[in-house]
């Protein structure tokens, strides 16, 4: 997955004054759907590590919109002890959707939907006014968890800068869950991301946990996968797609 090519966007616009404040718009054909249809707002992972960007989620992206979903792949900065970039360009990205620049028209709303430390980021987004679903794919959910498993030799401690038990405003296990409807989608065979942190964090919220035996981390990400079926099915939940069989 961080190799294959895909198709590049229909558009892309900035959404801030960085660099990486950038977001691409994978739209259905034109005319489906003829009405408002939510987006879907994709967040890469890579453990939040400067070198993986939005590029390995292109060929999620167009898949998404050949079957009816118009779709937005947002890219945000990276910056080792710097977290709250990353939050905040997720939140500056999803606000940015309703102007005149961004390809989408977001008037029903967004799903958001995230990928290992996207899928992080994705739960703590989950709660901003545009948000009516979120979809989380074997997300790094409990940070002091990763830590102390030493995930990505230390990917949590260059995140954050320090210790995640300083952080729990940023640690999805240490808050509440968003209101809106959310999905957690975890393979069992997880080697990078172990599914028993998404098990930790559903058991006491209202989150929906589905484990994918025999899938392991990137399978959830890949159109060409035996976990795609499963990801469109969680994903038709929140937000059916529309024109497109």
């Amino acid at each position: 997955m961080l190799e294959r090519a895909a198709a590049g966007p229909d558009r892309s616009w900035a959404y801030g004054p960085a660099a990486d404040h950038v977001a691409d718009g994978y739209l259905p054909e034109p005319g489906t759907p003829a009405a408002p249809h939510p987006v879907v707002v994709l967040i890469h992972g890579g453990y939040w590590r400067p070198e993986y960007d939005r590029a390995h989620l292109r060929p999620m992206a167009a898949a998404l919109a050949a079957v009816g979903h118009p779709t937005v792949l947002v890219e945000y900065r990276r910056i080792p002890g710097d977290p709250d970039a990353a939050i905040d360009d997720i939140r500056r990205a999803l606000t940015a959707l309703g102007n005149a620049e961004a390809a989408v028209d977001a008037s029903a709303g967004v799903v958001l939907v995230g990928h290992s430390a996207g899928g992080h980021l994705a739960l703590l987004a989950a709660d901003h006014p545009a948000v009516i679903g979120c979809l989380a794919l074997a997300p790094v959910a409990d940070l002091v968890m990763a830590e102390r498993l030493d995930l990505d030799d230390g990917a949590v401690l260059a995140f954050l800068g320090g210790p995640a038990a300083d952080r729990p405003d940023l640690d999805p296990a240490q808050r509440p869950a968003a209101s809106v409807p959310t999905t957690v989608l975890h393979g069992v065979d997880d080697s990078l991301v172990p599914v028993a942190m998404s098990e930790s964090y559903c058991a006491d919220r209202a989150v929906r946990l589905v484990p994918l035996p025999g899938i392991a981390h990137f399978e959830v990400i890949d159109p060409l996968s035996a976990g795609w079926r499963s990801v469109m099915a969680e994903l038709a939940a929140l937000v059916p797609p529309v024109g497109i069989e």
